[in-house]
């Protein structure tokens, strides 16, 4: 079971829309495949659908807070093969709570070391928009890192310190931790500083960044509100296209991460 989280700690980057869709394109290969919701807000589950009377049965709080087990706590979707734990607002005091436990920053890592293995061939983590324990947790967790980077200036600023703390996370806590990739989102090509940040990130990263570019596309914004994948809602748009080819792109480099796993 490859887990692999998708983080930035600035907001509005397309972390959420990113999983569901790298998700659902997984699963549409056959693989099945696990997201856990890491958002106190709740966004992935939203997307995919689950109501509330759904998320406040079992969520990602059970597993970091108490002793619920992975199997216990994973729903079905309306996508064949992806399943998800989702989020409720319980997390949002799970920061203040998990400092309580002496292996704080391991709870996540405990809890899928816990589960049989067998039933998920890839777990997504969606992180929330912060690098504080729930981000940590999925860190400590994951084999590598998914990282969505919007085409703007200030994206650049907060990928050095996303940097320093993934080296942080190395040293002290999970030298195995690798960056899958990078993953330009919000891409307008109209917008003559989108290339250049665009460019600027592959100067610095090199091979990293994934060839493929997440655009600025209005379907991909709509489909949560409907309570699915753009892949689903409209897999002819623009965002879907981009999302089926990343994630071949992903597909692509899992044997390199199976080895690690």
């Amino acid at each position: 079971m490859i887990c692999i989280a998708i983080a930035n700690q600035k907001g509005g980057v397309g972390k959420t829309t990113t999983a569901i869709n790298v998700g659902t394109a997984l699963a549409a290969t056959g693989k099945r495949v696990l997201l856990l919701d890491l958002d106190p807000q709740g966004n992935a589950s939203t997307g995919l659908g689950i109501g509330r009377a759904e998320r406040d049965q079992h969520s990602t709080y059970d597993l970091l807070v108490g002793d619920a087990q992975l199997d216990h706590v994973a729903i079905s979707t309306k996508v064949p093969r992806l399943d998800i734990v989702p989020a409720t607002q319980d997390l949002s005091g799970a920061e203040i709570e998990l400092i309580e436990f002496e292996a704080r920053t391991h709870r996540l890592d405990a809890a899928l070391a816990r589960h049989a293995a067998g039933r998920w061939d890839v777990v997504l983590i969606d992180c929330p928009p912060s690098l504080g324990l729930l981000t940590i947790n999925a860190m400590v967790a994951a084999h590598a890192l998914l990282v969505p980077l919007q085409c703007e200036f200030f994206a650049l600023e907060g990928l050095s310190q996303l940097l320093s703390t993934i080296d942080r996370i190395r040293s002290r806590f999970n030298p195995g931790l690798s960056i899958l990739g990078v993953a330009l989102t919000m891409y307008d090509r109209r917008n003559r500083l989108t290339d250049q940040v665009a460019d600027d990130v592959r100067a610095v990263l090199g091979k990293v960044v994934f060839d493929t570019v997440i655009p600025r596309n209005v379907r991909l914004s709509e489909a949560p509100s409907h309570g699915m994948p753009a892949l689903i809602y409209d897999y002819r748009c623009a965002g879907s296209e981009a999302y089926i080819a990343l994630a071949r792109e992903v597909i692509e480099r899992l044997p390199k991460l199976r080895k690690a796993a």
